[in-house]
């Protein structure tokens, strides 16, 4: 700790008056010999301990900032604060010294501060990892990218779909590392093109004449630091600010210090403000979203084994070829599982009302089930939080036995599915990629269990299905099934087959196809929404794949 310690410099007067019939509070005496003895940590974290003492006085006022609520003590105590601006600068540190009938006395305490500001291990973790991590954007999913008015808390003016924006954003590559001395150090890698917003342009080419609205790629790396470092404050409202020291987190916006409203092994959502520079306007508020490079968009978080048998299929749906069935506690295998977030374009083309997140919250594996939770709360814009995994690039298969043992949430408006889609959706969108829904209920017909086919003429409301009565679907598990070949999709519930739909070489359901479960809120089937809906859950016993 460096002390500094002052003395009295300030004597306050005191004027003092009583009238015959006034009581008297005895002598008036003013504090004296105030000192301040002043303790900055030299851990450049900002804390600062400040100890008063003076003779006569009842209480100490010390004002950390101008303007700033004093922290009241009394003798023998001390007064703390943490200044948490990076950087090296000078505070002046107000003391007054209270005595009886108020008469006080006062003195100022410059102190030098060079703050670093320690980041809390499990948020350096989570953004740095065991001494560097590589964030790049999560460009495969919708929402990795928006804008929206400050004084909402969701990108309501703009929101990207899936890679929509120009490739020169997607090359970026941020880097979080720090060492064991705690120096914080950010780069951004580009290739040579950063992606600017139109009206700050001018602020690195003040001949340019950028076109209204028309953001554009240029190479500011002799403008910027790439090389730089960052510190991570909470800030007295409980959330966390991110600082890059004149850089960006790829995007130029002219924002540095961003807000962190989502944190996680596998997701870095940040809020930027951007005050335009030229023309000047109206603050924006700007949503990024990334994603660990190395396990890429929408990876799950628990780093468990792939549960691959290795076994061939002969065409009889005996043989189990792939499964999950749930036994790590945490969240889904990233092995098995990726997410589906947000609020989805129309609410996922069904108007519903639920925002998709990666949380253990509404997603998670617990004593041998995986238990994604529909809550309500308000998130990111949307009143229901849920959660949407698939398996997309990490299991996709052609024909066999799929079954999911499960026990169903409850309360209307809620719509748990567990279906498949091609595996082309990419290239091939949908409905001519083709969907296979091998269990849909909605909490507003109880113990209704539906089973549907989309493709080309048939999707939507005019898709091709059936539907049964199972009672109890919300008390207990069943085995919800659809067994897939080149001639036929059957669909059943506990082994009992009730519907049967005839497949042939025209239909998309030729091809490899991928497993998807979620739990969505409302919408065009789900319907309306018990408005004292609190949450309910999706058990999922196991999911396995036979051939």
């Amino acid at each position: 700790m460096k002390k500094i310690v002052l003395f009295l410099t300030i004597m306050s007067a005191f004027f003092y008056g009583c009238m015959d019939d006034e009581p008297t509070f005895g002598d008036v005496i003013a504090p004296s010999n105030l000192t301040v003895t002043v303790d900055v940590a030299q851990d450049n974290s900002g804390n600062v301990i400040v100890t008063p003492t003076a003779e006569d006085a009842i209480n100490f006022h010390v004002i950390f900032d101008e303007g700033a609520t004093p922290v009241v003590i009394t003798p023998g105590q001390t007064a703390e604060n943490r200044y948490s601006t990076p950087g090296e600068y000078q505070k002046l540190i107000n003391v007054i010294a209270y005595g009886r009938g108020g008469v006080s006395s006062s003195t100022t305490v410059l102190v030098d501060l060079d703050v670093i500001g320690m980041i809390p291990q499990d948020v350096l973790q989570k953004i740095a990892g065991d001494g560097s991590k590589n964030w790049i954007w999560d460009s495969s999913n919708a929402g990795h990218f928006g804008v929206g008015d400050p004084a909402v808390d969701f990108p309501n003016f703009f929101s990207a779909g899936a890679n929509e924006l120009n490739p020169c954003l997607y090359d970026d590559v941020l880097t979080f590392a720090y060492d064991e001395n705690s120096n914080y150090n950010f780069s951004l890698s580009t290739e040579m093109a950063t992606f600017i917003n139109w009206a700050e342009i001018k602020r690195f080419f003040p001949d340019a004449t950028p076109q209204e609205f028309a953001d554009e790629c240029r190479d500011i790396n002799d403008q910027i630091d790439t090389e730089t470092s960052f510190v991570i404050i909470e800030n007295e409202t409980g959330t966390m600010e991110l600082t890059v020291t004149n850089s960006t987190l790829s995007y130029w916006s002219g924002a540095m210090t961003y807000t962190i409203t989502e944190l996680t092994n596998e997701k870095l959502v940040v809020r930027g403000i951007q005050e335009p520079f030229a023309p000047t306007g109206n603050p924006l508020a700007w949503y990024h979203t990334f994603v660990p490079q190395e396990g890429n968009s929408g990876g799950g978080g628990n780093d468990c084994t792939v549960t691959t048998t290795g076994e061939m299929g002969i065409g009889n749906n005996d043989v189990l070829i792939w499964s999950d069935e749930f036994d790590i506690d945490g969240l889904p295998c990233s092995g098995n599982w990726r997410y589906d977030l947000g609020s989805g374009n129309a609410g996922w083309g069904n108007g519903e009302e639920q925002f998709y997140t990666d949380r253990l919250e509404n997603a998670r594996v617990e004593d041998g089930k995986l238990i994604i939770t529909a809550k309500a709360e308000n998130f990111s814009g949307a009143s229901y939080t849920s959660a949407r995994i698939r398996t997309q690039d990490n299991f996709e298969f052609k024909y066999g036995k799929v079954e999911f043992r499960a026990k169903l949430p409850t309360g209307a408006g809620t719509w748990p599915a567990m279906w498949m889609l091609g595996a082309d959706l990419d290239t091939n969108p949908w409905p001519a990629a083709g969907e296979i829904d091998v269990m849909e209920h909605v909490g507003n017909q109880q113990n209704r269990i539906f089973s549907t086919l989309h493709f080309p003429g048939n999707s939507g409301g005019d898709a091709i299905g059936s539907s049964t009565t199972v009672p109890g679907v919300s008390d207990d598990f069943h085995i919800y099934a659809a067994e897939w070949s080149a001639e036929e999709i059957r669909f059943s519930v506990d082994g009992a087959v009730f519907y049967v739909f005839p497949n042939n070489t025209s239909l998309p359901f030729n091809k490899d196809f991928f497993l998807i479960m979620n739990v969505a809120m409302g919408g065009n089937f789900g319907g309306n929404i018990d408005p004292n809906f609190v949450d309910s859950t999706l058990e999922v016993d196991y999911v396995r794949v036979y051939q």
